[in-house]
């Protein structure tokens, strides 16, 4: 589904703090019940903090797009249903001791969560 915010409000959206997008994410995926990843020939795309090594979340697939570009630009944006993610993604990642990076910027920087605890926001909203 393609999201309705005008430029402007996507630009300021992406600018916002760490908190904020944890928000947006949380409350558009509820709405759309989907979020976005990046996908390339080998799977999903991944990201690395200083101690986790994290799959990167968007709301919508416009974020995601954003960072399909540079040393990504090979990559696309893919959906995954919240009923997919909570049923498959959250103990796959867990298995695999991987965690999530939350709506991260274009300076890499987000909140870092563990698969229980982004699967816990989906849940209950924030």
């Amino acid at each position: 589904m393609a999201n309705s915010n005008p430029p402007d409000a996507l630009a300021n959206i992406a600018k916002a703090d760490s908190e904020s997008r944890l928000q947006y994410l949380v409350k558009e995926s509820r709405k759309q019940q989907q979020l976005w990843i990046l996908i390339d020939d080998d799977g999903c795309v991944m990201l690395n903090s200083e101690a986790e090594d994290c799959v990167p979340g968007w709301p919508n697939q416009e974020f995601a797009a954003a960072w399909a570009a540079g040393d990504w630009q090979h990559c696309k944006p893919e959906s995954i249903s919240l009923a997919k993610w909570k049923s498959r993604w959250t103990d796959g990642l867990s298995d695999d001791e991987l965690y999530v990076a939350v709506f991260p910027n274009d300076q890499e920087e987000g909140l870092i969560l563990s698969p229980y605890e982004f699967e816990e926001l989906l849940n209950k909203g924030r």
